[in-house]
């Protein structure tokens, strides 16, 4: 990893959930290793601590009253912006814990497109939590959409891990929804950003896309439904015509294979499941959360906030550990670029 002139900035997510524990456990893992890139964790100085002293990991918290201060403050331990708090009680959502979540995420935002962050790695939220208390946003990947003056088509979720990429057309929406809201524009649409994506944050030259068809077998020359000839082929064909490299559609049954994975950079699936099933089997613990086409970078592992095993010290910090490095490496490609 090369070093960005400013440090990644991490909203704390939950303090309930692990996003604590996992944050100090992956930064600890980075630190052991001599790879921790210049970070700051987002409010909970406080917090950290006792999370800390409770599970026994050794990171000591740096309290800092600016990002500047990171880069320095980071030899000494982990730096934490110390504007925000709150007690540490694990597996025990409430409101004030879902109002510290979101105030550090909003100033986490802040951070990044004022230039204080090269990036933002987001800890898990409770979406339930944070709507009780009056958030109207279907999670935080609309709301950075939003920050960033982007319509939230246009922020594109992407599931990457070491051996897969792939991005869900359709995200939080019921399956029999998903037909009426495809279309050859919305797939040519997010397939042009995860294109741009990976040549900017990735450093791939030609990125090559694998679209995944949507019924069994492709449609079986629409015995089983005619989406992929009427709305995924004349997308690709258009893709082709503007120097996109990519091709399908592929039945999803085909897609996932170990020799299909070495065909492609990125798979873009039809809808939530049949882009995070696999990458949940085979990235179960590196799996990131990355959101393609904001003027910002943001990664986030891929789990949710686990109130179930919260402070018992047993939450894998594998896919946070590997969200900051994400995150790190593309602020490196765009600073390269």
């Amino acid at each position: 990893m090369t070093a960005s002139a400013a440090p990644l900035a991490i909203a704390l997510g939950d303090p309930a959930g692990i996003g604590p524990e996992v944050i100090l456990g992956a930064w600890a893992r980075l630190r052991a290793g001599c790879r921790a890139p210049p970070v700051f964790v987002v409010g909970g100085p406080g917090l950290l601590a006792a999370c800390a002293e409770r599970l026994g990991i050794d990171c000591p918290i740096v309290p800092i009253a600016d990002p500047s201060e990171a880069l320095y403050a980071s030899a000494a331990g982990l730096p934490v912006l110390a504007l925000l708090d709150g007690p540490y009680q694990p597996a025990a959502p409430s409101p004030d814990g879902a109002r510290l979540a979101l105030a550090s995420l909003q100033w986490a935002t802040k951070c990044a497109l004022a230039g204080a962050s090269c990036a933002i790695v987001t800890a898990p939220v409770a979406k339930s939590a944070l709507a009780a208390i009056g958030w109207d946003y279907p999670g935080q990947t609309e709301y950075l959409a939003d920050a960033c003056g982007k319509p939230y088509r246009d922020a594109v979720m992407m599931l990457a891990g070491p051996s897969l990429r792939t991005v869900p057309l359709t995200v939080h929406v019921a399956l029999a929804e998903v037909p009426a809201l495809l279309s050859a524009e919305l797939v040519s649409h997010k397939a042009r950003i995860v294109a741009a994506a990976l040549s900017r944050d990735f450093g791939i030259a030609q990125p090559r896309l694998a679209i995944a068809a949507l019924n069994p077998h492709a449609g079986e020359g629409g015995q089983f439904g005619d989406e992929e000839a009427r709305i995924i082929a004349p997308a690709i064909a258009a893709l082709r015509a503007e120097g996109i490299e990519a091709f399908g559609p592929v039945p999803g049954d085909a897609l996932f294979t170990p020799r299909a994975r070495e065909t492609y950079d990125a798979a873009l699936a039809m809808y939530h499941d049949q882009a995070l099933i696999p990458i949940k089997a085979l990235e179960v613990d590196e799996g990131v959360n990355v959101t393609l086409g904001l003027p910002i970078i943001r990664t986030s592992p891929d789990h949710g906030t686990a109130f179930d095993i919260a402070g018992q010290g047993i939450a894998d910090p594998g896919a946070m550990t590997a969200a900051i490095v994400m995150a790190a490496e593309m602020a490196a490609a765009r600073a390269r670029a």
